[in-house]
């Protein structure tokens, strides 16, 4: 059949959730058998988000093929069991690269480009190409309904609509339900408004989701539906709920899948989610709780880890623990000390760019290899877990990575400027080479030593790990780190690069140069951050006896 499109637009305000309630929708649909992938389409002038502050956008999302994505790329796989790519995140910085290369060419032979058609095609084009081969493709659109920089995006899927027919395609809009509490009521005003700005540009919505604090009692659905020209049985809640995993149950409840499955005249069988639910129940009945510590530079927005903070969730979902994830910032570690880490169970440094809060890390990793403290490292962790064991072991009192230290007479990690990519290609880069998609980015293979931890934990000896960053261990003074005592437990499918790292005599000191918490999902979860979480739960067991 030809694939179907559902196009999901917000409005109001931002953060509302868009990228949750598309997963969810994705979820109960594939639920239902029906082959299902996602879009985000992006106005921003970025390219991609790879070189934006993680303050600005939250956390990048690294797909298996090496795209640098919005952070709803890692929501969308974490709900359904779809690895996605490059061709389903695009921004406008990217449509109009394209564009413009192509006038530069001449391949639109002397024409006028123009926002319509040239811009609109490209989205069209895009978009279509990310879809192929789906039943249904749900196309999230960002931004908010009357942003400019919107415009070509909703007039391109308006044109779709009309291109593809309206039997084949299906309008959500994702609105936000003020309540004003002096007067104890939800507000429908903005809601109506939003609609009405759709409408302008020639978007008539199918369905509204209308996100709140409280219930929409039914006068004013009835209210709503007869101002925005949506049939009431197609206006739903999306309340606010203690774990975004609850989200799909609950508008499954509502009936939203039927009225989407009846729209698109889907023949499909009835939604099965039991999964979810199994994921529910063991979310909401832990056996035991650990309190880990996250030592990062981002800590004012936790969304700068998401994925992490979802795959420590995870694991506390599949081994039975309530994880109780406490942000320490490093920058001030570095002028405090490390005492505010003594009542925690576990300690993981996640990765980051730039030296600032960096000397704040490496006394965290000092502290729990010395404390016995499970220590979990990711990227710029693991980066960091060398240049403490170099300086304090191995007698290299200075030894630090060219990225914070040029000068330092032992550079223990460095600048790679050649590599194998996944496809056997040969990569290069130098500290002149453009910021943006210029990492060693994307799935690639990891070779695991025999009778290592790592090798216990993944219980294979070759994984696939996804990977962003630039520097590596420098493999001229490794050895000197190694016969230090440093275990190297995993390097790259050739040989040629450190992947793994781990401390020997230790109740649990794992590092890894790649990013694991992109492939965790809740109903699948991921070995290495179980076994973390199990480490945890037997360090917190002890300092209880203590």
């Amino acid at each position: 059949m030809a694939t179907k499109y559902i196009f999901i637009t917000g409005g109001v305000v931002s953060s509302l959730g868009k990228g949750i309630a598309s997963a969810s929708l994705a979820s109960i649909l594939e639920s239902r058998g029906l082959n299902v992938t996602m879009l985000k389409l992006d106005p921003y002038i970025n390219v991609d988000p790879g070189t934006m502050s993680p303050f600005q956008h939250g956390e990048v999302f690294v797909t298996n093929d090496g795209a640098e994505t919005d952070l709803d790329l890692g929501h969308y796989e974490r709900f359904i069991r779809q690895q996605l790519g490059k061709k389903n995140n695009f921004t406008a910085g990217r449509v109009y690269s394209n564009v413009i290369e192509r006038e530069r060419r001449g391949d639109y032979l002397g024409a006028t480009v123009q926002i319509i058609p040239h811009i609109t095609n490209e989205i069209k084009a895009l978009a279509q190409a990310g879809a192929q081969g789906a039943d249904v493709a749900l196309v999230e659109i960002g931004g908010t309904a009357g942003d400019i920089e919107s415009l070509p995006f909703l007039e391109a899927i308006r044109q779709m609509s009309l291109e593809l027919g309206r039997e084949n395609t299906l309008f959500i809009h994702l609105t936000l339900l003020p309540y004003i509490k002096v007067a104890g009521e939800l507000k429908t005003k903005p809601t109506q408004h939003s609609v009405k700005e759709l409408r302008s540009i020639g978007i008539q919505p199918d369905i509204l989701i209308c996100r709140s604090e409280h219930p929409l009692p039914e006068a004013e659905r009835a209210k709503i539906a007869l101002f925005t020209n949506v049939a009431s049985d197609s206006v739903f809640m999306s309340l606010d709920v203690d774990t975004i995993y609850k989200v799909p149950q609950a508008l499954h409840e509502q009936g939203l899948d039927e009225v989407v499955v009846k729209k698109l005249s889907l023949d499909c069988k009835p939604a099965d989610l039991n999964e979810w639910d199994s994921v529910i129940a063991k979310l909401n009945t832990p056996k035991s709780s650990v309190d880990i510590a996250m030592v990062g530079k981002y800590i004012d927005l936790t969304e700068a880890y998401k994925s992490l903070s979802e795959a420590l969730l995870h694991a506390g979902i599949n081994t039975g623990t309530k994880v109780n994830i406490h942000y320490f910032d490093s920058e001030e570690i570095e002028k405090t000390g490390i005492d505010c880490l003594s009542e925690m169970s576990a300690i993981l440094v996640p990765g980051g760019f730039g030296n600032r809060g960096v000397e704040g890390k490496i006394a965290t990793v000092q502290y729990a290899r010395e404390n016995n403290i499970p220590y979990l490292g990711i990227c710029l962790g693991m980066q960091v877990a060398v240049i403490e064991y170099a300086r304090n072991v191995a007698g290299m009192s200075q030894a630090n990575s060219t990225e914070f230290d040029e000068n330092t007479p032992y550079p223990v990690v460095g600048l790679i400027t050649e590599w194998q990519d996944e496809h056997g290609s040969t990569q290069t880069r130098n500290e002149a080479s453009d910021l943006g998609g210029t990492m060693r980015l994307g799935g690639q293979e990891c070779a695991l030593v025999e009778g290592t931890l790592a090798q216990e934990v993944y219980a294979a000896p070759v994984i696939t790990e996804r990977h962003r960053h630039r520097y590596e261990v420098n493999n001229s003074l490794i050895e000197q780190v190694q016969k230090a005592g440093l275990v190297i437990s995993g390097k790259s499918i050739d040989g040629t690069l450190v992947e793994m790292v781990e401390v020997k005599n230790h109740p649990w000191f794992v590092a890894c140069q790649f990013h694991p918490e992109f492939t965790s999902t809740p109903r699948d979860g991921h070995p290495l951050f179980e076994s973390f979480i199990r480490a945890a739960n037997e360090a917190h067991n002890l300092i209880l006896s203590s």
